[in-house]
């Protein structure tokens, strides 16, 4: 594993990315509300593992649960989804309900609309199911390699999933092109120039998952976190929640760790660069954790991970593999948290920079110890039930031999 620390990280209340205020978040999480199937995801207590691993708490925010998509990604697209057909409608989606864009009377003034983007999965997904929602059609890309299931779950909302032969920014490449040719929307999880607006609504959209945690921790009395772990791909994920914890805590917010995989550590290298613009990785970005196989960051996510995060870290595909595995097996009284290659890294990546020796000079900087309350969010559950079973029955990706 390798780490950096964000000695410049930024406290200036005047650079707080004020788009994903409280008062912003507030406005999406009313929207989810109005939809029928919406759930507060629950809020997991694993008290046993935090006494093994040495800090005081932690605590999962399952997101397998959320929308029965069985990852977060729902969140976003709802929202993104839902201000793009307002906007054709010319209203504003304050004064709207998720039900209201989903009726025929709005399919009849909208006409036909094809939703397009790509994915790893988890994202598209959540596209082809809202577009369904909303009576519409998706086209959905997912890099080589990616599993049969996750293809085949796009497959089940009704949407075409095309599988390319590329990597997964090659991926959104093609997308973006299929989009100007054929006049669909495009829904993407990331930003480039002269398209911002869509990505940021999305980001607005996943900040529901710490407006959730704040009334779970008060309702269930428990600590409040002192440190998050947050996943990143291209970071949109990461940068949303940070980006409501800094405006919350008004930029002294607790300590953040962002971790990516080895292969595809687009942020972990853009932090290393250090000239403050946002660097791609290329390559195949070949890694089990598929929802994080990202190359190029999202350049509006990226300057709030530049400016808040304490530090990020790149990790070898065993370290998620260990987390899976800690969280299908769990200690005495703590409860079971199924979890995929993506959700679990964080976990591993706990249990490893307290138990080994070489990272003391690490935990130390981050304040990482018996006092330390500890957040981390399941992204996914077993998306690709298949590597699900390999990895936590048969043992695949093993820590090696010391």
């Amino acid at each position: 594993m390798k780490f950096i620390c964000n000695d410049a990280r930024n406290p200036d209340a005047n650079e707080l990315p004020l788009w994903l205020s409280v008062n912003e978040s507030v406005k999406a999480l009313n929207f989810q509300k109005s939809m029928s199937g919406y759930a507060v995801t629950p809020l997991i207590a694993l008290n046993r593992l935090a006494e093994a691993v040495g800090v005081a708490g932690i605590a999962v925010k399952d997101e397998s649960y959320r929308l029965g998509l069985n990852a977060f990604k729902g969140l976003g697209v709802t929202y993104a989804l839902g201000n793009v057909i307002c906007g054709k409608l010319g209203i504003i989606i304050e004064d709207t309900t998720f039900d209201y864009l989903k009726s025929a009377e709005v399919r009849h003034k909208l006409g036909d609309l094809t939703f397009t983007t790509a994915t790893d999965g988890n994202h598209g997904r959540a596209v082809a199911w809202v577009a369904r929602q909303f009576g519409q059609k998706a086209v959905v890309y997912l890099p080589k390699g990616s599993a049969a299931r996750r293809v085949e779950a796009i497959r089940e909302t009704g949407a075409q999933a095309i599988v390319t032969e590329f990597n997964y920014d090659d991926t959104v490449q093609l997308a973006k092109e299929k989009a100007a040719e054929n006049g669909w929307e495009i829904v993407q999880d990331t930003a480039w120039d002269g398209y911002t607006r869509i990505p940021q609504w999305i980001m607005q959209g996943y900040t529901t998952i710490l407006g959730e945690v704040g009334e779970q921790i008060r309702h269930m009395e428990m600590p409040e976190p002192t440190h998050i772990v947050l996943q990143a791909g291209v970071g949109g994920m990461a940068g949303a929640l940070l980006g409501y914890w800094a405006n919350l805590y008004e930029g002294k917010h607790p300590v953040t760790l962002i971790v990516e995989p080895d292969n595809a550590a687009c942020i972990f290298h853009s932090a290393s660069v250090g000239d403050r613009e946002p660097h791609q990785v290329y390559g195949s970005l070949e890694t089990i954790m598929a929802g994080l196989a990202c190359g190029e960051p999202n350049p509006i996510a990226w300057s709030i991970l530049r400016d808040f995060a304490d530090a990020y870290v790149s990790c070898p595909d065993y370290v998620a593999a260990r987390g899976m595995r800690m969280l299908a097996s769990p200690l005495e009284g703590d409860q079971r948290v199924i979890s995929g290659e993506s959700g679990a890294v964080g976990i591993g990546l706990l249990s490893l920079l307290m138990s080994e020796p070489e990272f003391s000079g690490i935990r130390s900087k981050l304040k990482l110890d018996q006092d330390s309350v500890v957040l981390f969010i399941n992204t996914e559950g077993d998306t690709d039930p298949v590597l699900y079973r390999q990895i936590v029955w048969d043992g695949k990706y093993p820590m090696p031999q010391r």
